[in-house]
């Protein structure tokens, strides 16, 4: 880790004290072929603080569909419309608004990562493509293997916009799990003149946050500047005892380089501690309420509950013990740093390279009430002990000729996974004592097993964009993905595991032609068709012996692993998207129709208890997806001063997705052939009022959810619900140094309803209940002061 990132510093020294001497320029555009976006946000005005947050509200549109140009169905979100939520929350968070996107955690902020559930068209996160400035991020999972979760790779105030590709992702995109299309973020640069923000954050179960950034300015006539940024986070629990306590810190250097191009270099580095949320089933929530926890701090009634004396109500449950648990954590400490020279090199040709590293250790553990522990102890600390470390450059070039466009590139990157388990000693019980689960623990009495995985990864991409006529674009091109992991036993004590060693190989996942066509025709001034068809392919994720992700290595012998390397294809699918989009000044639209054939989908498949789940990597079959997107943001008051911020937004989504296969699990067979796949509501729709006057600005969102499945049978199921959140702010300008000083006030779950948010978390069961549901959070309030200078 250390060595990753001292080369990235060093490089990025060199590199940016060589270009100080090519003298001031206008910043670069990107290599990739951009689109003309709706101008749905205004510029900055000339000389203003520029941060990720709160500009002046030029518009209060914050959804931009992209047209002219773009030959697929992308969406942007703008900075506008993230600063509209709590600082602090996840940018994904932002994301809910579009159609077609479901957003759950367990906290209205999302910073509890294990209870992060994003699906996109049925596809879950680990089936999407995540990149941050171009780097990409790996499939957040939990825990993650090949990248870093989205909130501790940037603070949420940095964030310049999202790119939401809701059907297939560009071919350059650098993931191994786009499936179902890509989130793309990107940074806000440095502002070009010196001063900065100020913003303290105060709410619900004792939210204190605090962020800053400085801005350099123009340091030089060469145009260098840089940002700094820190935010700190505490968060109580809705419920129960603990917190998310939270540090991180974001650097960005932007050198001008003449000819409209430039060097950029991107640091991160965070630390975090998150107290866990208790899954709960069916049966707890109907038995104990939703607002059924963890024991912390009470470790007495944990202690006897293990013994089988409990205090708490618990035998209102079907399994009291699975009920009984005293506490989890996850402790987080990662760094992630890119440097990128855009360059254009000629009036037709342009390049763009990414070097990039980083870096992320941790600890998750929670108390087992089922197993003793040597001391006596009627419990144990279990504890899982991931990190990984990884390095890696992206290199694209565009050159245009005639009407053609032509860009392609390459991506390779090396990643090195580790997971460890580790069991220790539950401390006696004695009068008065207090045990922190927050703390990293030591001495363990056994180390089960541990793995280390090492990836290399490879992918070439190529297309071709002509403008056959000023109204008609086609675009075609390919990628080739090559993946291959190997694994490392690093400890396997058969007390535990049962097995004299682990299943342990190399798995290979390639595809050299995964081909994309699409086309774009604007047939009148406003009115525009689109369409996309393309093939996709994920590779293989890698998992510790029985953990998640479930993969290959996760089963339980030598002898499965051989046979999955025999008859285990990568999960592919084709996707196919036609649609049509309106734009006016006073309407934007969009309506899209989709098709998925997805093939050899493999999913975990969760039985046992919390306590003794094992989750069986099984290939269900194919899976056809068919769905319909309708939105549109309406301003009908453009032409009355104090009307015209004011606008509508809705959006509503219907998506089915069928199991087509029936399987077989532990010897029994299955008959979900026809059946919903889990996790996935059929309808969804989003509505948002916004309005702007003046300093004052105002939101009201409203989403519903449809019902969702549990099983895959089809049996167990969460009923739908209606949200309601608002948020609005006011902008007093400047007082003295002050410029900007504003106040904003959110409100989440503005009505108070109770909902299941997370499911599947866990894994989803084949058949009925399972421990793998999350409440959402009741009323939340939040308060923010800030302030420029």
């Amino acid at each position: 880790m250390k060595r990753v990132f001292c080369l990235l510093t060093s490089a990025s020294a060199l590199a940016l004290a060589a270009t100080q001497a090519h003298g001031q320029a206008r910043p670069a555009s990107s290599v990739q072929t951009r689109p003309a976006a709706v101008p749905h946000v205004a510029a900055p005005r000339k000389g203003t603080v520029l941060r990720a947050a709160h500009p002046p509200p030029a518009s209060t549109e914050e959804i931009s569909v992209f047209g002219g140009g773009s030959t697929r169905q992308m969406t942007s979100v703008s900075a506008r419309m993230i600063e509209q939520l709590a600082p602090g929350t996840t940018v994904l968070k932002a994301l809910n608004r579009l159609p077609g996107v479901n957003f759950q955690s367990a906290d209205p902020f999302g910073a509890y990562e294990y209870s992060i559930s994003l699906y996109v068209r049925g596809f879950s996160a680990a089936q999407l493509g995540f990149t941050l400035d171009d780097i990409p991020l790996g499939d957040q999972t939990y825990p993650s293997w090949n990248g870093l979760a989205q909130n501790r790779a940037v603070i949420s105030e940095n964030v310049g916009r999202a790119n939401v590709s809701q059907g297939a992702g560009a071919l350059g995109v650098a993931a191994t799990s786009a499936l179902g299309g890509a989130i793309q973020i990107y940074t806000a640069d440095p502002s070009n003149r010196m001063g900065g923000t100020l913003q303290q954050t105060f709410g619900s179960n004792d939210t204190f946050r605090t962020f800053a950034r400085f801005n350099s300015g123009r340091l030089n006539r060469s145009g260098t500047k840089f940002a700094l940024s820190y935010a700190h986070t505490t968060l109580d629990k809705w419920k129960g005892a603990g917190g998310n306590i939270a540090d991180q810190v974001n650097f960005k250097l932007v050198q001008p380089i003449r000819n409209e191009s430039k060097a950029s270099l991107f640091f991160d580095w965070d630390q975090s501690q998150q107290a866990d949320y208790q899954d709960l089933s069916l049966d707890d929530i109907s038995a104990l309420g939703q607002r059924w926890d963890n024991y912390f701090p009470d470790y007495a009634a944990a202690y006897n509950a293990a013994l089988g004396i409990y205090t708490h109500g618990e035998t209102r449950a079907s399994d009291p013990k699975d009920a009984a648990y005293y506490a989890g954590n996850t402790i987080r400490r990662d760094f992630l740093s890119g440097l990128t020279f855009d360059l254009r090199l000629t009036d037709r040709l342009r390049s763009k390279t990414t070097f990039y590293g980083s870096g992320e250790s941790g600890e998750s553990s929670w108390w087992n009430p089922y197993v003793m522990s040597p001391n006596g102890a009627p419990m144990i600390q279990r504890s899982t002990n991931p990190s990984n470390e990884r390095f890696g450059f992206l290199s694209s070039g565009e050159y245009t000729l005639g009407r053609n466009t032509i860009e392609g590139g390459v991506w390779y990157e090396h990643n090195t996974f580790t997971q460890l388990r580790y069991y220790y000693n539950a401390p006696l019980l004695t009068p008065g004592i207090q045990v922190d689960p927050f703390v990293w623990p030591t001495g363990a009495f056994a180390e089960p097993w541990g793995y280390r995985f090492n990836t290399n990864t490879f992918q070439f991409h190529l297309q071709d964009t002509f403008r056959v006529t000023p109204n008609i674009t086609l675009q075609a091109g390919f990628r080739s993905l090559y993946s291959r992991t190997s694994d490392q036993i690093l400890a396997n004590d058969p007390l535990y595991t049962g097995l004299p060693s682990l299943p342990s190989g190399s798995m290979t996942a390639a595809d050299a032609f995964l081909p994309q066509f699409s086309g774009r025709w604007r047939f009148l001034p406003q009115h525009e068709l689109f369409f996309d068809i393309s093939k996709n392919m994920r590779t293989f994720p890698p998992s510790g012996f029985s953990s998640t992700p479930a993969s290959p290595w996760s089963v339980a012998t030598q002898g499965q692993f051989d046979q999955l390397k025999k008859t285990l294809h990568p999960e592919s699918d084709w996707v196919y998207e036609a649609g049509y989009r309106f734009t006016s000044p006073y309407f934007v639209g969009l309506l899209s129709a989709y098709r998925v054939d997805f093939s050899n989908r493999q999913q975990a498949l969760t039985y046992g208890n919390f306590a003794f789940s094992t989750s069986i990597l099984t290939n269900v079959g194919s899976v056809q997806t068919n769905g319909v997107e309708a939105s549109g943001t309406l301003t009908p008051f453009r032409h009355i001063p104090w009307l015209r911020m004011l606008s509508l937004y809705n959006s509503i989504s219907y998506n089915r997705s069928l199991l087509r296969n029936d399987y077989t699990q532990m010897g029994v067979q299955y008959p979900v052939r026809g059946k919903n796949i889990p996790n996935m509501p059929q309808l969804m729709y989003k509505g948002s009022l916004s309005y702007s006057y003046r300093g004052f600005s105002a939101d009201l969102d409203v989403n519903y959810l449809g019902h969702r499945y549990l099983d895959y049978m089809n049996q167990a199921r969460v009923p739908g619900y209606w949200l309601t959140s608002l948020g609005a702010s006011y902008r007093f300008g400047s007082i003295g140094p002050l410029d900007n000083l504003t106040l904003q006030f959110n409100v989440y779950n503005l009505t108070n309803i109770k909902y299941i948010a997370t499911m599947g978390e866990d894994g989803n069961p084949s058949q009925g209940d399972y421990q793998a549901l999350m409440p959402g959070a009741p009323r939340q309030f939040f308060g923010t002061v800030r302030m420029d200078f």
